[in-house]
């Protein structure tokens, strides 16, 4: 990974190596031109978010051997798709974030303010 900075300016900190996340599956959430789903927000997966995100389509709890995809559950983190995380927060299903493995591109869509609302250290 390159250097790469969170949304509070510091160094971009991991966000999950069990389960392991990320676009590139190194366990940070930084952003890459190949990667059009935007895996730039570290959250702390909720139940609702997770249910939330499987009647969008996007069912991240059944295990997919063959993705070499264990399936998540509350309280992992994952580095969710800002596009989805602003779905969720407009429809009121936002899980919380980490911001210090929140990559600093997600202000480009997201305020810090709104981040800090979510922040999962609140």
């Amino acid at each position: 990974m390159e250097s790469e900075t969170n949304v509070l300016g510091a160094e971009l900190e991991g966000c999950s190596m069990d389960p392991v996340t990320g676009f590139m599956r190194d366990g940070y959430c930084y952003p890459l031109a190949r990667d059009p789903g935007r895996h730039e927000i570290c959250a702390v997966l909720t139940e609702e978010f997770l249910q939330f995100s499987k009647a969008q389509g996007n069912d991240l709890v059944t295990p997919r051997p063959e993705l070499n995809f264990p399936g998540l559950e509350p309280g992992d983190r994952w580095c969710l798709c800002v596009p989805r995380w602003i779905e969720a927060r407009e429809a009121g299903h936002a899980p919380p974030v980490v911001l210090a493995a929140t990559s600093e591109d997600v202000l480009e869509d997201v305020s810090l303010e709104t981040l800090r609302e979510y922040s999962h250290e609140n």
